[in-house]
């Protein structure tokens, strides 16, 4: 009744429900099968109505699949694959290296994959890495490839809830149920239990004498569930099934549990074809890792998301991931081997924000031709202001890609418009074409004066690593609480995602990487707020009331420690924030002092000033590592002092300082 007086009353919201029940039940927008083309022998305006998307070069039908089918056309499902792009670029990198590998003759027995997979270690893996099916995988144990092609079928909806039983019974905990036994050899590989659309029509044809197009009629029945369809086949089946001298009643249980399978069964081709690209990346992974993750980084450079997370995946194997570098990075993720035999991943210089994949392949020619860039007026002649803008090089210099040539980050930065404007004045200068008296060179142009600055400090180094890359690359700011953390309890996130920590409150720490403020449905303020720590990044949602008191810290961009409820939810995980407090704060009340590494004296003055100016006498200690001449030298000071989160933070903050650990 209000609504109608409203509508009544107020000429704007009678307008508005009027031209809303126009607009009821109209088409928001055109859907488009991701993959599915129909095939005609005739054009296909002739056959069904056809509608353009303005976006699209393709015309589309106005039928849906179904009424395609009706209308006589054949719908074809093409299906694109990046990981099959993953699987030639690693192949690829590995004839770069001298290895010979060719997918389709790898063996489909090998150990080591196996045990890589029955450790659920599979990240990056095909089909194989969601946090849920790390978990069956590693109740499952699969030891053949037929286990793959199973899991593979079975973890979506439906078919889900036969996992369990699957389970038990491979590893001998439950008895196979085959119904009958001339149908055991259908069920032997999957233990009795229907998985495949496959098994269902072979049963319907050695049960019950069904030809391959009865039984294939079979199963699109079932699958659609069709009342009338289903009581003509079960007639069928029962009567086929008396006739091969089968019980009549036994004939009409196995129907029964045949309708309940096909409703969700798996095409069996389907899951087998898939189950094999799962396997030729598991068994990359597991026999050429440095190879496989470098093709796949390539792959994903545009996610960083993704990136991150195989960053962390190559910190847990071992394998070493070097940063950008203008004289050894290629414009895609490459291979480098190390002094020792062994071989790490040098970053792409593509997948730095804002650079331009057409700018770093010509930056890679240049030195793949001239050779290795000298210095930073060496790069910028050479490259020249056409080819990169100020932008551009800002995101290299944070990123660190020009530490071979200077490794003071804050003087290039600074210096950057010196560059362009450099590289400008090399650009015209070949252009004109001068020559000097003699006829030859190129007349020299001076060379700037970079300008005069400190470095900037590990922390700063890292936030603008941070901007540039889109994740901490060479450490993370929580690199020195690791010590703190294990005092205070705080979990690390990978082992949440993992599985290693079950579900309820815990203490996480993390750096906010992205934040989103929001109303909910009940019109209070909440957050979501994107975290990551050293081992994983993870979202936590903020409530009014925890956001009331803690708004200013997620703005602050300081370490914090989130005490949080932790669920598991669908592939992923609900993490709700309960408290937020500074970590500096926790770290300070934990911890019982500081190790301060320092390259030079420089900083020293700085340090002495922060603890004479601004510490207080306590009971923390504070050790000095100068690391000079390749040696460590280790200093303790006399006094010691209250640790707090003021004098870490402003110990982090003196240029000069490389890192600073709790003792």
């Amino acid at each position: 009744p209000m609504l109608r007086q409203m509508r009544d009353e107020e000429p704007i919201v009678g307008q508005l429900l009027n031209t809303a029940l126009k607009l009821e039940g109209l088409y928001r927008h055109a859907s488009t099968h991701a993959a599915g083309v129909v095939i005609g022998d005739r054009p296909l305006q002739e056959l069904v109505p056809l509608y353009k998307d303005s976006r699209s070069i393709m015309p589309v039908t106005q039928f849906n699949m179904k009424f395609v089918e009706k209308a006589g056309l054949v719908k074809f499902d093409f299906l694109g694959l990046k990981t099959l792009t993953v699987l030639a670029g690693a192949v690829k990198l590995l004839k770069q290296r001298g290895v010979t590998l060719n997918l389709e003759q790898i063996p489909l027995d090998d150990i080591k994959t196996y045990e890589m997979v029955c450790r659920a270690d599979t990240t990056g893996v095909f089909q194989l890495e969601s946090s849920g099916m790390r978990d069956v995988l590693k109740k499952l144990r699969p030891d053949r490839f037929e286990d793959i092609i199973a899991v593979v079928a079975l973890y979506r909806p439906g078919p889900m809830d036969n996992i369990p039983s699957f389970i038990k019974r491979k590893h001998g905990e439950e008895t196979p149920d085959y119904m009958h036994p001339s149908i055991e050899g259908i069920l032997k590989e999957t233990y009795g239990i229907m998985i495949y659309q496959e098994q269902v029509m072979q049963i319907a044809q050695t049960l019950s004498g069904y030809s391959l197009g009865g039984a294939d009629l079979l199963r699109r029945a079932m699958g659609k569930k069709i009342q009338a369809e289903m009581d003509a086949q079960r007639e069928n089946f029962v009567k086929g099934a008396v006739d091969n001298t089968v019980d009549e009643a036994l004939a009409g249980r196995i129907f029964d549990q045949v309708a309940k399978f096909a409703g969700y069964g798996f095409n069996k081709s389907h899951a087998a074809a898939y189950a094999l690209v799962a396997y030729q990346t598991a068994y990359l992974k597991a026999n050429y890792p440095v190879e496989f993750f470098a093709a796949l980084m390539s792959e994903d450079k545009g996610n960083i998301d993704k990136l991150n997370g195989f960053k962390i995946e190559l910190e847990r194997m071992g394998i070493a991931l070097f940063p950008p570098d203008v004289n050894k990075s290629g414009v895609d993720f490459m291979v480098e081997d190390l002094v020792d035999g062994e071989s790490g991943i040098r970053y792409a210089l593509s997948a730095l924000k804002n650079v331009g994949a057409a700018a770093m392949e010509m930056l890679v020619s240049e030195r793949d031709t001239q050779g290795a860039y000298k210095s930073l007026f060496d790069f910028a002649g050479r490259i020249g202001s056409g080819v990169m803008n100020k932008r551009q090089v800002e995101n290299l210099v944070r990123a660190g890609a020009f530490d071979c040539v200077n490794s003071n980050r804050r003087q290039v930065y600074e210096a950057v418009e010196l560059l362009v404007k450099f590289a400008a004045s090399a650009q015209i200068e070949r252009a004109s074409s001068q020559v000097s008296l003699f006829g030859d060179d190129s007349v020299a142009i001076p060379l700037p004066t970079l300008p005069a600055c400190e470095a900037w400090s590990a922390q700063e180094v890292l936030q603008q690593e941070f901007d540039a890359i889109g994740f901490y690359l060479s450490s993370h700011p929580l690199k020195s609480h690791e010590q703190t953390c294990r005092k205070l309890n705080i979990i690390d996130w990978a082992l949440v995602e993992s599985g290693k920590v079950r579900d309820g409150r815990m203490k996480l720490a993390g750096i906010v990487t992205s934040r989103r403020f929001t109303t909910s449905s009940k019109g209070s303020k909440m957050a979501f707020v994107q975290m990551s720590d050293a081992s994983g990044a993870y979202e936590v949602t903020v409530f009014s009331e925890t956001l009331a008191m803690g708004r200013e810290l997620i703005e602050s961009g300081a370490p914090l420690l989130v005490t949080a409820d932790v669920q598991r939810w669908n592939d992923g995980f609900r993490v709700t924030a309960n408290n937020i407090q500074p970590l500096e704060e926790a770290a300070a009340k934990a911890a019982s002092g500081l190790r301060v590494f320092v390259r030079d004296k420089h900083p020293l003055d700085s340090l002495a000033k922060v603890f004479c100016d601004h510490g207080e006498k306590g009971r923390g200690r504070v050790q000095i590592i100068i690391d000079t001449e390749g040696r460590e030298i280790e200093m303790n000071l006399k006094e010691t002092y209250a640790i707090s989160g003021a004098i870490r933070s402003a110990v982090k903050a003196i240029p000069g300082i490389i890192a600073v650990q709790d003792l």
